[in-house]
């Protein structure tokens, strides 16, 4: 037995309706509406948005590298301790907020 939900049919035939409307009145208006692209489709740049990303992340990782290696050299040298009351308070907070 095959059974077909129309309601789910007519949801996906009406946003593909909306989509190729889209696109005919984007071509219809000389491309995409603000950008002044050319009339071969959308465009986007985002070279400026991801250069400052990847130096954001090139910088936390830079500063998370000393950090762990600087953790690492107490514990080696016998001056770092952990604080169990502390750690078992971020765990406990970390499954709860994830659980939420």
């Amino acid at each position: 037995m095959r059974i077909q939900d129309r309601s789910s049919l007519s949801a996906a035939a009406a946003e593909a309706n909306r989509s190729a409307e889209a696109q005919k009145s984007g071509r219809e208006n000389g491309g995409a509406a603000g950008t002044g692209s050319s009339s071969d489709g959308d465009r986007v740049e985002l070279s400026s948005t991801l250069g400052q990303l990847a130096q954001a992340i090139a910088a936390h990782d830079t500063q998370r590298s000393t950090r762990v290696q600087a953790l690492a050299g107490d514990y080696q040298s016998g001056r770092y301790h952990a604080d169990a009351e502390a750690t078992s308070r971020a765990m406990v907070s970390e499954a709860l907020a994830a659980e939420g």
